[in-house]
């Protein structure tokens, strides 16, 4: 359980990383995305280990990736500027 928590948290600090290194102006400052990959690393973790009881380390580190890249993803901001229009124009 702690190598699969250890090796979950350290794959979504590389995710997160790798995600602020490609997209640095869609993300917002980098203190708020590598605790964001963290946090839902291990919260895939747990989710897949509690729905499984005790699946494979593989199992596991794919749900881990899952939830993280899906966490990083509502973080993402649009590219261009949105023009928006005055509800009198």
């Amino acid at each position: 359980m702690l190598l699969e928590a250890l090796s979950s948290a350290i794959l979504g600090l590389a995710l997160a990383l790798a995600a602020h290194r490609r997209l640095p102006h869609r993300l917002p400052a980098r203190a708020l995305v590598l605790p964001t990959g963290v946090a839902g690393a291990l919260l895939g973790a747990f989710l897949v280990n509690s729905a499984l009881d005790a699946g494979s380390l593989l199992t596991v580190l794919l749900g881990a990736v899952i939830v993280s890249v899906a966490s990083l993803s509502l973080l993402l901001r649009p590219a261009g500027r949105l023009r928006r229009r005055s509800a009198t124009a």
